[in-house]
């Protein structure tokens, strides 16, 4: 089995391939929870969604969010009624987080909130959220402190950023299902996802650490040289004081790698890294990297 660690699009981009070239019920993917938000009272969890209906074959691999050929005839009512819902959410989208967010609202855990809501989209993969408590990332900005989601998605990325904060009332603790699909697990793998919003708030659940030391760790670089390959991954590793690049994304990991995959054309040089094509710009590549990063775990 492997294990996976996954924020938005990058790694669901391998996991497109993955689920090509593995057995599927072999796969495990800890997601990033510290992106959610609650919006006209129901719970989104976007990349926990996204690596769903990833599975269940319904994604809409245009954007790597949503539901393909939904509708927004929800949405266009909410905002015509003077809603400011400022994210766009699908009419199957939203029928997702009103179960949810019922279920979180009658006690339950999002992991068991997320199981039912596998099942039942007939997923075979184990998805699992990174913790079962609120957490938060928020960044300073001009406007003051405000939630990843309202910076990436209502600033569109176009305001400067000072830093950046996890926020929770309560530490976010590994859950014991993530840590077991660890400890089953012949690797790790942290996909090319953003280091910053996706990555590290999964490194920094508790338990989670020190669950991968013991672990074959490979993780895949988001950079090719200062550019990320998509999001905000630049300016978020710069106001966290990493350099925006594949040495910075290393850094980032700190010293959990055992293996250190690039692109190809990365100009920047890390010691003893192995590279191949990460782009993934269609599923044939996807299934490409999928079968390189196999053949190194088989191969340690």
């Amino acid at each position: 089995m492997i294990t996976f660690l996954s924020g938005g699009t990058g790694t669901p981009k391998l996991l497109r391939g993955m689920q090509k070239v593995m057995d599927r019920h072999e796969i495990s993917v800890i997601v990033n929870t510290a992106e959610d938000i609650w919006i006209s009272g129901n719970h989104i969890s976007p990349d926990v969604d996204t690596v769903m209906y990833l599975f269940a074959g319904i994604l809409n691999t245009d954007t790597w969010w949503g539901v393909r050929n939904d509708t927004f005839t929800t949405h266009d009512e909410i905002t015509r009624l003077g809603v400011d819902e400022f994210i766009k959410i699908g009419d199957m989208d939203r029928a997702v987080h009103v179960a949810r967010g019922e279920m979180m609202r009658n006690g339950m855990r999002l992991t068991n909130a997320t199981k039912i809501l596998c099942d039942r989209f007939g997923v075979r993969e184990n998805v699992l959220p990174m913790t079962d408590t609120e957490v938060t990332t928020q960044v300073q900005t001009e406007l003051g402190l405000i939630h990843f989601q309202e910076y990436w998605i209502r600033a569109k990325g176009k305001i400067e950023i000072q830093k950046v904060m996890r926020n929770f009332n309560v530490p976010p603790v590994a859950t014991d299902e993530g840590l077991a699909a660890i400890e089953a697990s012949d690797a790790v793998v942290i996909g090319p996802s953003n280091p910053i919003t996706s990555i590290l708030p999964i490194l920094s659940c508790d338990g989670m650490k020190e669950a991968l030391k013991d672990k074959f760790v490979i993780a895949l670089s988001p950079f090719i040289g200062e550019e990320p390959i998509s999001g905000p991954a630049g300016a978020l590793m710069r106001a966290a004081g990493f350099a925006p690049s594949s040495i910075g994304t290393l850094n980032c990991y700190g010293g959990l790698v055992d293996l250190f995959v690039q692109d190809v054309r990365d100009p920047v040089k890390v010691d003893h890294s192995v590279r191949f094509d990460t782009l993934m710009t269609d599923e044939e590549k996807s299934v490409a990297l999928a079968h390189e990063i196999v053949g190194l775990i088989k191969k340690h």
